[in-house]
């Protein structure tokens, strides 16, 4: 796990850390899925599907990031295929993930994430021997190489 549930004002938060961006949007959206889940279920016992999601968006890659965990909200929520895993690629504005989802009938949630927010989000890279400090006692210092991000979900 390299993802960790942080405290904000009255919504709720991930700071997750990646070797690259790829595996960063990988954790990102693990972790983002993880909030939703009651943690009493077994979901490894569950019937998966595969797939290939992609959403693009030239130019700006936060924007993108924003959107790709907008399509998997989008997707539990209108066609209940909720995801459990990600294989993401990040390519010319594109990101293309092979995804194993189950029918979301078929797991128990928590709570809901209404968005997925622009408010102090951060997908940087992060230089060899840079830390990363956490304000926050639940999220340890990251130390690069390597790329982390913050978002901030309304629920």
């Amino acid at each position: 796990m390299s993802y960790w549930v942080r405290p904000t004002t009255a919504d709720v938060g991930i700071r997750a850390f990646g070797l690259n961006q790829n595996d960063l949007v990988s954790e990102l959206t693990i972790g983002m899925q993880s909030i939703l889940l009651d943690g009493d279920q077994d979901i490894n016992s569950l019937t998966r599907k595969v797939a290939r999601w992609e959403v693009s968006h030239p130019g700006d890659l936060d924007i993108l990031v924003i959107k790709w965990l907008d399509e998997v909200l989008y997707r539990a929520e209108v066609h209940d295929e909720f995801l459990l895993e990600c294989h993401p690629m990040i390519k010319d504005g594109i990101i293309e993930a092979q995804v194993s989802y189950v029918c979301k009938d078929d797991v128990q949630l928590e709570v809901e994430i209404k968005a997925v927010t622009s408010h102090e989000f951060a997908f940087k890279q992060v230089g060899t021997n840079e830390e990363i400090y956490s304000p926050w006692p639940e999220v340890p210092t990251f130390e690069g190489p390597g790329w982390y991000c913050d978002v901030v979900f309304d629920i």
